[in-house]
């Protein structure tokens, strides 16, 4: 049973990681299933308020930093808000309509429809799906980061406690 334990949790460690490129996966909540797996296969002895506190203000910074960041690259090269709310259709939809490229594709594409609607020069409306693609490749750095973390105080906190 122990293998099969380890198996579910890093399966789901890769989901999660998996989930920071890909936003149709579950990310951030495939890690934190994994603790909950991890305790009833083995223990949740390990894991005191402190744990759970401490992974529950990751899973908020990131959800939080995650539509900021996508947003500011948006916003930063002036997109406006319709672009903002495109271009993250885009990235949820892009990867099913065009298999291999629509992560870039169809948010690079809502923006630059977003800023057309809106009224925007088609140069403007170039440099806004640019600076889409910089928010969500930034947004992409940092939650593979912030999952990194999690993932390292998790091994920390059953080593330790």
């Amino acid at each position: 049973m122990a293998i099969l334990g380890w198996i579910l949790i890093i399966a789901l460690f890769a989901v999660g990681l998996a989930g920071a490129i890909f936003p149709v996966l579950p990310g951030a909540v495939a890690i934190f299933v994994a603790f909950f797996v991890y305790g009833w296969f083995f223990t949740f002895g390990h894991f005191n308020v402190w744990f759970w506190i401490i992974q529950a203000l990751i899973i908020i910074v990131l959800f939080v930093a995650d539509y900021a960041v996508s947003a500011w690259g948006t916003k930063k090269f002036g997109g406006s808000r319709l672009s903002v709310i495109l271009s993250t259709i885009g990235v949820i939809i892009g990867p099913f309509v065009i298999p291999a490229f629509g992560l870039v594709i169809g948010p690079f594409l809502g923006a630059f429809v977003g800023e057309l609607i809106v009224g925007s020069s088609v140069s403007k409306s170039v440099k806004v799906g640019f600076g889409t693609l910089v928010g969500l490749f930034s947004s992409m750095v940092m939650k593979i980061i912030l999952q990194i973390v999690m993932i390292v105080v998790f091994f920390v906190w059953i080593a330790v406690f």
